[in-house]
């Protein structure tokens, strides 16, 4: 097995002449191999250290290997631990399999069977890394897909992004409520390098103090009223993942200290407990709240604020990302035409226009909102004016309602006397004016492509 990286071996015996033996063999088939000579020092360097496979006896003086494979497995789910043992018995090797190992071997070893069980559990490890990271990458694309970015604010953001990601660093996402700023934190987790681990989401405006406190942290048995057994808490359900505490302006001063103390020794106690437990997770935090002026008003602690701001992604509201519209509008109307069983194909121009001149308080969730209402209204192929609420539809708008001009012989009805002709030639100018002449961005909103958008011109002597 000649490998670049040989795969790290841990041999685990508290017998001096036995792990020599198995040293020597090991190496003969290009491992590297690091020792342990009891169950307690297995576990320190299995946290230390990310080996590719355990070897370990059962019968050791310090700590025995079924006790020490719990202890490592809590930490490690994912590594292969082959136990061997001179004591072999049927209820041993149940206790083992049980536990968590992936084979059993009787001392003395079969060195031929050592081999393969050794090779087996190593394919069998990296065909479940290669399949979690094609799952990775096809979900880090699947994240990606769902952010609409076409204009200038929502491209720097992703930019940055993509730059923080893989790094371990606390991120704290602001902006207005509804612009998207769980789906930020969704790309962030899934391009780091902790997406084969959970992305955990608690709403901290959604519990109370105690609630929230024992949804973090877990609690033991008896804790309190109705805690009828341990139960762990979100941090260790994100541990070598992300946790992302959405509107953490909501938590109290008493949540925010305990928060910091997790932030700086990377430990948690259940609630009603008095044992630390570690805890390997990246956190990333949003609020619609200016945190800054909360820390000047004694509401928010300073320590905890510059432990979660050390990188601030500012989510832009969707006034201030128009570009966006029409392609989220879009994506909108295709998700819920195909939940609703309906065929829509777009908006009309002028159902565009007023959804690009409507200053979207609610930002993306209200767009979102405004869409799924038309599609189940529209009674055509295309969403008009007369399918948006009221105080969308009424805005002030010199555009005529004209069907799509893919769309012969599909006029949804005009709000303009004139011709068809003059009513499309109107339409035409105004979008062109719109998009400052970038005609790809004319057709674009007209619902058309860019070849009938020039032979439109054409007809119409427009320049």
């Amino acid at each position: 097995m000649q490998e670049e990286n040989p795969p790290d071996i841990l041999v685990v015996d508290d017998d001096p002449g036995h792990r020599v033996t198995l040293k020597t063999v090991l190496k003969s088939w290009n491992y590297r191999i690091t020792e342990a000579d009891n169950g307690k020092t297995a576990v320190d360097k299995a946290k230390d250290s990310p080996f590719d496979l355990i070897l370990m006896d059962v019968r050791m003086a310090i700590m025995d290997g079924i006790d020490a494979l719990i202890r490592i497995k809590s930490y490690n789910p994912a590594i292969p631990v082959i136990i061997m043992t001179a004591y072999s018995s049927v209820d041993s090797a149940v206790e083992a399999m049980k536990a968590g190992a992936y084979d059993y071997l009787p001392k003395p070893l079969d060195f031929d069977e050592l081999k393969i069980t050794i090779e087996r559990a190593l394919e069998h490890t990296r065909l479940r890394h290669e399949n979690r990271n094609l799952k990775d990458r096809l979900r880090s694309m699947s994240e990606s897909r769902q952010i609409i970015a076409t204009s200038k604010p929502m491209k720097s953001l992703l930019e940055v992004v993509a730059t923080i990601a893989p790094s371990e660093a606390t991120v704290l996402i602001t902006g207005a409520s509804g612009t998207g700023k769980e789906l930020i934190a969704r790309a962030i987790h899934a391009n780091s390098n902790r997406a084969g681990g959970s992305l955990v989401a608690v709403n901290c405006a959604a519990l109370n103090e105690s609630l929230l406190e024992s949804e973090l942290f877990g609690h033991e048995k008896g804790a309190f009223t109705g805690a009828d057994k341990r139960r762990d808490g979100r941090f260790v359900q994100a541990h070598q993942g992300s946790l992302f505490l959405d509107e953490v302006g909501e938590m109290s001063m008493p949540m925010q200290a305990k928060l910091l103390r997790v932030l700086q020794e990377g430990e948690i106690q259940r609630v009603g407990g008095d044992k630390s437990l570690a805890v390997d997770v990246r956190v990333i935090t949003a609020t619609n709240k200016d945190l800054s002026r909360m820390v000047a008003g004694g509401s928010f602690r300073e320590d905890l604020f510059y432990r979660l701001n050390v990188v601030n992604l500012e989510v832009p509201t969707l006034s201030g990302r128009i570009d966006d519209i029409p392609a989220l509008a879009q994506h909108f109307l295709n998700r819920y035409a195909e939940r609703n069983r309906k065929t829509l194909k777009g908006f009309t121009p002028q159902a565009m226009d007023r959804l690009l001149r409507y200053d979207w308080p609610g930002n993306v969730r209200e767009l979102e909102n405004v869409v799924e209402r038309a599609v189940i209204l529209c009674p055509g192929e295309y969403v008009t004016k007369k399918d948006l609420p009221l105080n969308i539809s009424e805005k002030d708008n010199a555009m005529s309602e004209v069907a799509p001009f893919d769309s012969p012989g599909n006029a949804q009805g005009n709000d303009q006397c004139g011709s068809l002709d003059e009513i499309e030639k109107a339409a035409v100018i105004r979008v062109l004016e719109q998009a400052g002449g970038n005609k790809s961005e004319a057709a674009r909103l007209l619902g058309i492509t860019r070849r009938t958008l020039y032979n439109k011109l054409e007809k119409y002597k427009i320049e």
